[in-house]
């Protein structure tokens, strides 16, 4: 939590960090590491806060990690300058109407470079008509304020969408425009230069690369749809179903013709794969017809489990996009038996923070 941001201070914390990484994988063989620094301020196209009342007044707050505490937050430099307009425009329109603003407790924001944005509202009480009457007059007032958004009421058991509970973002990453649609309360990538950065190294590296491409944990097939120029096939999978049908609509969307999307788990994948079972959501889809020289896999927190990372361990490239390096490292001691680390980089997704994606394009050792 960031009420103010010490941008002078930016590069020599990043700097730091990015030593303490390449110090914890020094027992590996390690190429040059690329660094991709972040924007220094509005680079986080997400945020959710709590909601404090207090008599009449209503803010956003947030709680300190250490001490617990909440603090107001009238403006928030991390995230992007259309959810600061938004923050700033929604509370007076908030503070004075009883249908909006009894028992609201929390408003998340999800943002985009193409100035889309999705507010989810969420509620400790039922939604009626009437709130939905009131939710259509707050986003004309809204977009009266030049803000183009989209309005999603939550409550328990309850989903009230103005229009869509969606937006789409445009992304220029080596001279060409992906859209990906980013569906509310599903995953997307937090900073979006940084994912172009991700997006741009993982294509130029991945070129001349041959056979087909597998990923894992697709999302809403951020890489898959980026790297499908450079293979022949690619097939993807992703357990989430809203994950799964933004995918779908993005393959579309970016006119991508050699790309499938399976939902299934990396787990239920390498069943599938060692033919331990079948699947019924791998109707139409034969995996005898693929030639898989290269997985992409970019998995949560946790790493990789060790059935996947024994199905990965036979592939002759493998692309690992981790957001935590520890398990990373961890998965490196297995992998450094079959694999050599050909190309490295690091991405500062979180600035400010201890914490750095890294990418690493690992080649099987001959």
């Amino acid at each position: 939590m960031m009420t103010s941001l010490p941008e002078n201070d930016y590069f020599h914390i990043l700097d730091n960090k990015f030593m303490q990484v390449k110090a914890l994988f020094s027992e590996f063989d390690l190429p040059e590491v690329t660094l991709y620094p972040s924007p220094s301020n509005h680079y986080r196209m997400r945020a959710e806060f709590r909601i404090w009342h207090n008599k009449v007044e209503i803010y956003h707050v947030m709680y300190d990690p250490i001490t617990q505490k909440r603090v107001r937050i009238d403006s928030f430099p991390v995230a992007s300058k259309l959810i600061n307009q938004a923050m700033t425009a929604i509370i007076p329109l908030l503070k004075f109407n009883d249908i909006l603003r009894d028992n609201l407790f929390q408003i998340d924001y999800l943002s985009t470079l193409s100035d889309q944005l999705l507010i989810s509202l969420i509620y400790h009480r039922k939604l009626n008509q009437d709130w939905l009457i009131e939710a259509k007059q707050l986003k004309l007032a809204l977009i009266e304020q030049g803000i183009n958004v989209h309005i999603i009421g939550r409550a328990s058991g309850q989903k009230i969408c103005l229009d869509q509970d969606y937006i789409d973002e445009n992304l220029h990453v080596l001279g060409k425009n992906y859209i990906y649609r980013q569906v509310e309360n599903s995953f997307t990538q937090p900073n979006a230069i940084i994912n172009i950065e991700m997006l741009s190294w993982a294509i130029s590296a991945t070129k001349g690369m041959s056979g087909d491409l597998l990923e894992l944990y697709c999302g809403n097939g951020n890489f898959s749809i980026a790297l499908a120029q450079n293979f022949n096939q690619v097939l993807a999978t992703e357990v989430a179903k809203a994950s799964v049908k933004a995918a779908q609509y993005n393959i579309e969307a970016n006119n991508i013709n050699n790309l499938k999307i399976a939902r299934l788990s990396a787990e239920e994948f390498t069943e599938a794969i060692n033919k331990v079972r079948t699947f019924k959501r791998l109707d139409g889809i034969d995996l005898a017809d693929y030639q898989f020289n290269t997985v992409l896999v970019d998995p949560p927190r946790s790493g990789l489990d060790s059935e996947t990372l024994a199905m990965v361990a036979n592939y002759k490239t493998i692309i690992y996009i981790s957001c935590n390096p520890v398990t990373l490292k961890d998965n490196l001691s297995e992998l450094s038996k079959t694999h050599k680390i050909k190309h490295a980089a690091v991405f500062d997704q979180f600035p400010y923070t201890s914490h750095l994606e890294v990418g690493m394009i690992l080649s099987k050792i001959d």
